[in-house]
């Protein structure tokens, strides 16, 4: 037996919406312009639920934000849902790199930090998650740069359209994911019935698929320890 020798299979939006109204015993023949536009509405609604169940590897982004001296917040796009990972680079792009990882800071602790115009290398940071997104440092950059600003982004989900052949924003790995949760939210709809077992399909197609949504890396655990000895 010979196989394809190809990995070029994908679904379109509109082959998602076909498949999970079928998974609904609604037939491509029965489908009129209400159900199309439900559909649209139910599929980029299951793709907000997708940006809020992080973290999904595929949107990962590194982003990388040049620093001012004596400019403490910076702004964030609009599309970032999270923050990972984040790290100051020194003299980026040049011999002479140097990359210290930082840590962020939730609202409180920023808010108890006394001196908050200290001038320093940034070792910390407050992402401020509303509707104008900014990064704010601690210590607010100094003189001895150039710092740039580096960290890994989840980006929420890209729209979806039905019209042209579009396909959705997720890697092969997620497309029965999207199959099976559009199923179930037009069951809400027009089938609630079957609501039930398409949740049921939507869980476990979940399931597989954040299964393998990990960085396969080992696994551990360092104590801290103060001493070595017991206090006397």
């Amino acid at each position: 037996m010979t196989s394809s020798g190809t990995y070029n299979f994908n679904l379109s939006n509109a082959d998602i919406v076909i498949g999970a109204f079928e998974r609904i015993q609604i037939r491509a023949p029965e489908l009129r312009q209400e159900h199309w536009v439900t559909a649209r509405r139910e599929l980029n609604a299951l793709l907000v639920e997708l940006s809020n169940r992080q973290v999904n590897l595929f949107s990962v982004q590194l982003v990388s934000t040049s620093l001012t001296q004596g400019t403490a917040s910076y702004s964030v796009n609009s599309n970032v849902v999270m923050i990972l990972d984040a790290y100051i680079s020194l003299n980026e792009g040049t011999s002479t790199q140097t990359d210290r990882y930082i840590i962020p800071l939730s609202r409180t602790e920023y808010a108890s930090i006394a001196e908050k115009q200290t001038q320093g290398f940034p070792t910390s940071y407050w992402f401020d998650r509303v509707f104008n997104q900014t990064v704010t440092f601690w210590p607010i950059p100094d003189g001895n740069g150039p710092y740039t600003f580096n960290y890994y982004a989840c980006l929420q989900m890209q729209d979806a359209n039905l019209p042209s052949g579009e396909t959705p924003g997720v890697t092969y790995l997620w497309l029965d994911v999207l199959l099976a949760g559009l199923s179930h939210r037009l069951a809400r709809v027009y089938a609630p019935n079957l609501e039930a077992p398409r949740m049921a399909d939507y869980d476990k197609a979940w399931q597989w698929a954040a299964e393998q949504n990990t960085e396969s890396v080992n696994f551990k655990i360092s104590p801290q320890l103060n001493s070595y000895y017991l206090r006397r």
